[in-house]
């Protein structure tokens, strides 16, 4: 009996340190080899590109509303969450979708809180700059919601409209491999080039 019980520790002892150890740091090794830009959470000076940011200046484009900082869903203040980036609430986000269906009141009442603050701006808002993705946190818009930006950029940092159509089209990406998905702008990337013109 003392001979199964010292191998079963024998082998739970080489399995943990093999799994819970060596196999870590070859995983975190090749990551940081082969993918180092993603295994660091693509850090650049002013944030990541793989999460959305929150833009709230009329000379910066703006991402699609998420569900962190100031738009994070709050039971304990009654912020609804996702689709209203008007409610501050002093919160911490979290990563997840707000679950609010085609007909919840608060989802409609937040919807038209943000076309009345995007046409505030000056901006005639596409479906997506008034809704959140899935996730919770998207960090890209498509070219078309970069596009209807242009009036509240333009006129925030006196750059002329084709100037920041030049911009745009420059910082669009295409479907992956031609075909899967559609063409995208990062949000933090578009605004990084952007600040460099001024």
């Amino acid at each position: 009996m003392i001979v199964h019980l010292r191998r079963s520790i024998t082998f739970a002892l080489i399995c943990m340190v093999f799994f819970g150890f060596v196999y870590a740091f070859a995983g975190t090794g090749v990551a940081q080899l082969l993918f180092k830009n993603q295994a660091n959470g693509s850090i650049t000076a002013n944030g990541s590109t793989l999460i959305g940011q929150n833009w709230t200046s009329p000379k910066f484009f703006h991402g699609r509303p998420d569900d962190a900082g100031p738009y994070a869903a709050n039971a304990k203040s009654g912020a609804a969450g996702g689709d209203n980036p008007l409610v501050a609430n002093g919160f911490n986000g979290e990563s997840g979708a707000t679950n609010l269906g085609p007909h919840s009141k608060v989802l409609l009442a937040d919807t038209q809180e943000l076309v009345k603050y995007w046409h505030s701006l000056g901006v005639n808002p596409t479906p997506d700059l008034v809704t959140t993705s899935g996730s919770g946190y998207d960090p890209d818009i498509s070219p078309q919601d970069a596009l209807v930006q242009i009036p509240m950029v333009a006129k925030a940092t006196g750059l002329s409209a084709s100037t920041l159509t030049k911009l745009i089209n420059s910082q669009t990406h295409g479907p992956q491999f031609g075909f899967l998905g559609a063409s995208y702008i990062d949000v933090l990337q578009l605004n990084e080039a952007l600040a460099k013109m001024g």
